[in-house]
């Protein structure tokens, strides 16, 4: 149960869910107790009044003690009719308060769990995989509901109808109840041992589910490169594994179950062949009226709901325990960038790297070592290297996406980690060298940075990512719903759109992360054309491979294996004969090659 004392604060806030509908489950259970008696005496008027109704046997009088007979099992059946009708009324007005409860229980934590998942890092979505976070806000979310919802209600249930139960039967008669309950001692024990091999299971098969939704999700999202090569029966083989690995685990947590309530009825049995037998005795004794037996078969009928109940509320909550304890791990991780700061600051747009060094805390990999360089406001300077020199990393640590170890980046010469960071990644604008578009509408993926612009401030975004006249084509203009990551488009499209999505923002520092790799060159000289225009007085920073793209730059930073090795212009670089010389030269051998 530690791991789902979490719960408690979500028990607090509904507080007044839980105290009525505890009421209710109360009241209930008494009005489903009391018929019990009310059958014992009708079925010993039964008994008393047939031995009457022979002694009456020739007689006038015997057709009045028949009709005050008939009168009073009429009366006592109505009475039972009008106790089950009572607590069928208080058992709804039961599940209308508990399991209402329990649904604003999972709308408060997949909304906490979403929230906690967007405070943390890059670094811990590269360590984790999208199908296990989803699945652990949805499906193990679901499991801890049954705890907060059915599980309470029932063992609630469970619990006070037990003790109404006990108490009337030791009212009764004490010597016939403790023969009655002496099964109870060995149910304790079975379900001590089952619950163990519950939880053990549970935890198993959510670890299980994660995996194969991870593998589907995956796999759709690449269903292009599957049919490409032509892998369709190695996925579909692949997925077959997975899943008879789940099915496994589930059966046995079946077979564990499926064992477990015929042990309980075959106990519940008993308990009824001792009422009939030790019953009878006492009755022939005159020490119980048959109506007592009676009264006690129906009680022991009675508990096997509340002892049912009882191995499946433990399956509940042996799973909500193991889905809680899943779910806890991700909300225990802390948030690796903290802003406390709630000042809100216009940033110019200077920007200062100080010996920054940093290292990938996920995979170890030294991306940066003793970087420094000076970006004044109103720059346009251009970042390149070769593949893995730690350009895309800068864009990461600029935009405070990490944190770096050794080192300071200073914005505006505050240091980065003193700004108010939804603030601060207001006033910037990111295309990142893997375009990501959402399965919306053109216009609303423009228009996603921002909460109102104008149809036209998306119609000048496009027209300055140079993407307008392509989508004024399509028949929905920019109502055209995109398929997934932006499927619907092509390569060049993506990244248009994407520039123009940062463009609309109007932002104080703009970052193009090797963004213009997939459109021609004319239609990069319009891009860079306009961004010169939306600039102008404010920050650039451009990522790219081809110096074609950077040549016109205010700075040109060159990366090479995470060192700064060189900066300057590109007259002042190709004066150095160094390695952006080296790199300038190779590529105007690959353009003439390629013009051959």
């Amino acid at each position: 149960m530690k791991h789902l004392s979490r719960l408690n604060k979500y028990f607090l806030k509904y507080k007044w869910w839980i105290i009525p509908g505890s009421i209710f489950v109360v009241i209930s259970n008494i009005f489903g107790v009391i018929p019990a008696q009310v059958i014992g005496y009708a079925f010993d008027l039964i008994t008393e009044n047939i031995e009457i109704y022979s002694l009456f046997d020739g007689f006038s009088r015997k057709q009045i003690i028949y009709d005050i007979f008939s009168n009073s099992l009429l009366y006592f059946g109505l009475l039972v009719i009008l106790l089950y009708i009572l607590r069928g009324l208080f058992l709804f007005f039961m599940r209308q308060t508990i399991i209402l409860m329990s649904r604003h229980i999972e709308f408060d934590m997949k909304n906490d769990i979403y929230q906690h998942y967007q405070k943390l890092s890059l670094g811990f979505y590269r360590r984790n995989n999208t199908g296990d976070l989803m699945n652990r806000a949805t499906e193990d979310v679901n499991r801890v509901r049954m705890y907060v919802g059915p599980a309470i209600m029932y063992t609630i249930n469970t619990f006070v109808l037990s003790v109404l139960i006990i108490w009337s039967m030791f009212d009764v008669n004490s010597k016939l109840a403790i023969y009655c309950l002496l099964p109870l001692p060995f149910l304790v024990i079975i379900i001590y041992y089952v619950n163990t091999l519950i939880f053990k299971k549970s935890g198993k098969i959510q670890e299980r589910l994660s995996d194969l939704s991870s593998f589907v999700q995956e796999r759709f999202s690449g269903i292009r490169i599957i049919k490409s090569y032509v892998r369709e029966d190695y996925t579909r083989n692949t997925f077959e594994i997975q899943s008879n690995e789940y099915k496994r685990d589930s059966m046995s947590l079946v077979r564990v179950s499926a064992l477990f309530y015929p042990t309980m009825l075959l106990l519940i049995g008993l308990s009824t062949i001792l009422t009939i037998y030790i019953g009878g005795i006492q009755v022939m004794n005159g020490s119980i009226t048959a109506g007592n037996i009676a009264e006690f078969i129906i009680y022991i009928n009675q508990l096997t709901f509340p002892v049912t109940m009882l191995g499946w509320v433990t399956s509940l909550i042996q799973r909500a325990a193991a889905s809680q304890k899943r779910i806890n791990e991700f909300l225990d991780i802390p948030a690796d960038i903290q802003s406390e700061n709630k000042d809100k600051k216009v940033l110019e747009g200077n920007i200062r790297f100080d010996n920054v060094s940093f290292t990938y805390p996920d995979t170890g990999i030294m991306a940066l070592k003793n970087v420094s360089f000076e970006i004044n406001h109103g720059e346009f300077v251009a970042i390149i290297g070769k593949t893995g020199s730690g350009k895309s990393t800068l864009a990461n640590l600029i935009m405070r996406m990490y944190d770096v170890e050794q080192g300071s980046i200073k914005v505006d010469r505050d240091n980065i980690k003193s700004f108010n960071l939804k603030n601060y990644r207001g006033q910037i604008g990111f295309v990142p060298q893997e375009v990501f578009l959402f399965s919306d509408t053109i216009k609303n993926n423009i228009a996603f940075g921002l909460d109102a612009v104008t149809d036209e401030e998306v119609y000048e975004a496009a027209k300055n990512a140079s993407v307008y006249g392509n989508i004024v084509d399509f028949e929905e203009k920019f109502e055209t719903m995109l398929g997934e990551r932006g499927i619907t488009l092509s390569g060049g499209q993506k990244q248009r759109v994407s520039i123009a999505r940062a463009l609309i923002k109007s932002p104080r520092i703009l970052i193009f992360d090797d963004c213009l790799s997939a459109v021609d060159t004319k239609t990069e000289e319009e891009i860079l054309k306009n961004l010169g225009k939306i600039m102008n007085g404010k920050t650039s920073i451009l990522i790219a491979h081809r110096i074609s793209t950077i040549k016109n730059a205010d700075k040109i930073l060159v990366l090479d294996n995470g060192e700064l090795i060189e900066q300057g212009t590109h007259n002042e670089l190709i004066s150095l004969n160094g390695s952006y010389t080296e790199l300038y030269n190779n590529q105007l051998l690959e353009e003439e090659r390629g013009s051959i």
